[in-house]
């Protein structure tokens, strides 16, 4: 291999919004990540699903599309 020409590989601390930290190994010039979801608090994860109907949008398609009788 050529010397000098890898990017530098090394420890970094990720830092999830759930405040769930680990240590992984990264070619990042920064020390420190910050990520929004994580394994800890991910619903594939987790096994929870959370859905949120704002609105009312699954009422309004279900209206709309409902079975129409034949014009």
């Amino acid at each position: 291999m050529k010397p000098d020409t890898h990017p530098d590989y090394h420890a970094i601390t990720v830092t999830c919004s759930c405040g769930n930290t680990f240590q992984t190994n990264s070619s990042m010039t920064k020390d420190k990540l910050s990520i929004e979801v994580c394994s800890e608090c991910h619903p594939f994860y987790t096994g929870t699903l959370k859905i949120m109907d704002t609105a009312g949008r699954i009422d309004k398609f279900r209206q709309k599309y409902a079975t129409k009788t034949a014009a």
